[in-house]
């Protein structure tokens, strides 16, 4: 993950992608379709609240 950025507490997809260091279609494919991540829509817009995302992954990532 990117720290060095600072980013807002409501992230694009591209924001979020870019904190975690992968690519939007993987953030996609792999992170935001999951039943239970957490969004908010802003008009016709998904946002995603950047302590809500680092939460989803603590929870849903393991390390070995």
């Amino acid at each position: 993950m990117k720290m060095s950025k600072e980013y807002p507490i409501l992230l694009t997809r591209q924001q979020a992608a870019e904190l975690l260091g992968i690519d939007p279609k993987s953030f996609d494919k792999y992170i935001r379709n999951q039943p239970d991540f957490p969004c908010i829509m802003i008009g016709k817009h998904q946002r995603f609240l950047k302590t809500k995302l680092l939460e989803f992954l603590e929870k849903h990532c393991t390390t070995n």
